[in-house]
């Protein structure tokens, strides 16, 4: 009886194993259903929540080993009690394992970001890079474990991306599934991160995949919740900023102070951004002046910010235990102006020394210590029209992190997640609003989209814009024997005449060439080498062209309104 009973049980066992099998590889051939899709989504939340959780938990114990304490909220006082060589030397070493990593498993040195995710959801069907996603997580550790003074929000999402993006591969995910993924992927990884599952969905939707397509929501919300379940069990239902009794807005009459603050704010961020890209920029100068071996770059930071941190530790980490005092209003007016100059100055190092980590956290606290300076001076001038001054670092938190992230409706909700504070939201979201406009009018729209700007990605314009860099001539060119070809001779004579597109180059570069030559197709050629004549491999007609950018429009247009 007890052999038949296994006989029975192996063969069920076996049946299930080959219906997986089966379910798997149609999958794979047709796509996922509904159902399917949706439990997709919900291992992947799970996945990019244990991973968010696991790198906070590694930035937690090799920062306890470095600086001798794991908590973020109280690093820099730790901090003010150890030597000053070893204040010195803890960024140092950072940055050269930081360098080390970046040197031996990336192309360019350069850690991925947020701003990779948005160009892997906008142009590659939802993936970013594996193994540089992966090194730079690592870097981005050791960085925020050693003294760098970024966040853990960017490298905590291009981790969840790479997760998202071998699913997708595995499946054989097209462009809108395997973009649905990768924004399961980043909510789960924001939330898990900062127990904000509101906040984690409509990040996803506003900053990644720039849009709110009803048939992404569903899945997108189960991934985020996902992902604060996992954050919770470890450390439960807490916010990260505790905020002090009676946060008033005397309403009415203090709304105008709020708008000038979110007006000034926005300065501030601008401020900020422009700072970043700057030192950047004379950074990369000085780096190809001197020939410093890349991996040597990042080491370079971080005996800057070491030296920087002697004098002042509240630049060291994600800058928690300052961001708190502000909220709390622990600070006087001139400690929050010199901080906040302070880490404007160390994020900016951080950034251009290639160490890795995010934004956010830094626009939370530069946010948190501008609006307390304002809320001081505005308390001051009319204390009996006048809320709390605590109050105004809430709203400049939100404000500052807005005009940054270029997401004013994300991070309104992931402040009012982190602080617990609801009964104060006219204030936060009349300044969130007014340096949202105001500094997206300053850069293109938002950091991440105007670092990529600066790489030639021409994402801030919209799909009008980046959608032609998506189609090279060469696919969708004639060739001299297909029907409709261009005439050989007519086309000869245009190479001659310097008409004509490399086969390399995208439509963005052939659509202006249509346009000042006035002709109805392009030779399509390779350059020769030396004194060789150039190879004409065919004609890429302008009608050909509308049409691909025309599907290619209609297609984004459908996926963004179904």
């Amino acid at each position: 009886m007890a052999v038949q009973l296994g006989k029975v049980l192996a063969g069920a066992g076996a049946q299930a194993m080959q219906a997986v099998g089966d379910a798997f590889r149609m999958m794979r051939r047709q796509g996922p259903s509904q159902f399917q899709f949706w439990l997709i989504a919900l291992c992947i939340g799970v996945g990019a929540g244990f991973a968010a959780l696991f790198f906070r938990k590694g930035i937690d114990w090799l920062q306890a080993t470095l600086y001798g304490t794991s908590d973020p909220a109280h690093l820099h006082s730790f901090a003010e009690t150890l030597p000053w060589y070893w204040i010195l030397t803890i960024p140092i070493v950072g940055g050269l394992v930081t360098g080390v990593v970046l040197h031996l498993f990336t192309p360019d040195g350069r850690v991925r970001a947020v701003a990779d995710v948005i160009e892997g959801a906008a142009l590659h069907d939802g993936r970013v890079e594996g193994k540089a996603g992966l090194a730079s997580a690592v870097a981005s550790l050791v960085t925020l474990s050693t003294g760098g003074s970024t966040g853990r929000e960017g490298p905590v999402v291009h981790m969840a991306s790479v997760i998202s993006s071998w699913v997708s591969e595995k499946i054989h995910a097209d462009g809108i599934t395997g973009r649905d993924l990768l924004g399961c992927a980043v909510a789960a990884a924001v939330s898990a991160s900062f127990n904000a599952p509101i906040a984690g969905a409509l990040f996803a939707l506003e900053v990644v995949l720039r849009h709110f397509a009803v048939h992404a929501f569903a899945p997108i919300v189960i991934a985020s919740v996902a992902g604060t379940i996992i954050n919770r069990l470890e450390f439960g239902g807490v916010t990260e900023f505790a905020l002090p009794e009676g946060n008033t807005l005397e309403f009415y009459v203090e709304l105008p102070a709020f708008l000038l603050l979110g007006l000034t704010c926005g300065l501030v961020a601008f401020v900020l951004m422009r700072t970043v890209f700057i030192v950047e920029d004379v950074a990369n100068q000085i780096h190809n002046g001197t020939g410093l071996p890349r991996w040597l770059r990042p080491a370079v930071a971080g005996a800057l910010l070491g030296g920087l941190a002697i004098a002042f530790p509240h630049i060291i980490g994600v800058g928690y235990e300052t961001t708190s005092a502000a909220l709390t209003g622990k600070l006087l007016w001139h400690e929050a102006i010199v901080f906040a100059i302070l880490k404007v100055v160390a994020v900016s190092i951080t950034m251009a020394g290639r160490m890795g980590g995010g934004m956010f956290s830094p626009a939370l606290m530069v946010g948190a210590l501008t609006g307390l300076a304002f809320g001081l001076i505005a308390t001051g001038i009319f204390p009996e029209v006048s809320g709390s001054h605590t109050l105004y670092a809430l709203a400049g938190m939100g404000a500052v992190a807005a005009a940054v992230l270029g997401a004013p409706i994300s991070t309104t909700m992931i402040v009012f997640e982190l602080t617990g504070d609801w009964q104060t939201g006219l204030a936060v979201m009349v300044a969130v609003s007014l340096s949202t406009a105001l500094a997206s009018r300053l850069v293109d729209r938002s950091f991440f989209l105007t670092q990529l700007e600066r790489r030639g990605i021409h994402l801030a314009a919209g799909p009008q814009a980046y959608l032609l860099s998506m189609f090279r001539a060469a696919t969708l060119m004639r060739k001299p024997d297909d029907p409709g070809a261009a005439d050989p001779e007519r086309c000869a004579e245009m190479v001659e005449d310097g008409i004509y597109v490399d086969a390399n180059a995208t439509l963005e570069q052939a659509m202006p060439i249509f346009d000042k030559a006035g002709t109805p197709f392009l030779p399509v050629i390779t350059q020769g080498n030396n004194d060789e004549a150039p190879q004409i491999w065919g004609a890429l007609f302008h009608v050909d062209a509308l049409k691909a950018f025309n599907r290619a429009l209609a297609a984004t247009a459908a996926e963004e309104h179904s």
